[in-house]
C-alpha cells in the first residue's frame, strides 16, 4: 500500500470513529433533554470519557492523527480526517462543550427526578 492510500485509509477510519463519538455525544445530550436516561446513556458517557482518557494519554492528539502524520506534512487541521478545516480545528472544543452540557443535564435529571 502506498503512502497516499495509507493516509486515505487512516482518514476514513478516523472519520468513522469521529462519527461514532459524535453520535454518542448527541445521544447523551438528547437523553438528558428528553429525560430518557438509560443504561445506554451511561455507556455513551463511559465511551466518551474513555476517548478523553486516550486523548490525555496522547497529549491531546488522537493516535490516528499521530499515525497519519507519517504520511502527510500538511499543516491543515483536517489533514487526517474528512471534515471541513474549521470543524477539525475546533472539534475538541465544540464537542467537549456539548458533552459537558449533556452530562450536566443528565446529572440534573437524576438528582431532581429521584
Amino acid at each position: 500500500m502506498n503512502p497516499s492510500s495509507k493516509l486515505l485509509t487512516i482518514k476514513l477510519v478516523h472519520t468513522l470513529i469521529w462519527l461514532f463519538f459524535v453520535i454518542a455525544i448527541f445521544y447523551v445530550l438528547y437523553s438528558g433533554i428528553r429525560n430518557q436516561v438509560t443504561i445506554y446513556t451511561w455507556i455513551a458517557i463511559g465511551l466518551v470519557l474513555g476517548e478523553g482518557l486516550v486523548l490525555l494519554l496522547f497529549k491531546m492528539f488522537c493516535p490516528l492523527t499521530l499515525l497519519a502524520r507519517k504520511y502527510s506534512n500538511s499543516d491543515k487541521a483536517n489533514f487526517d480526517i474528512f471534515l471541513p478545516n474549521w470543524l477539525a480545528k475546533y472539534n475538541k472544543l465544540l464537542f467537549t462543550t456539548l458533552f459537558v452540557i449533556g452530562v450536566i443535564i443528565v446529572l440534573l435529571r437524576i438528582i431532581f427526578n429521584e
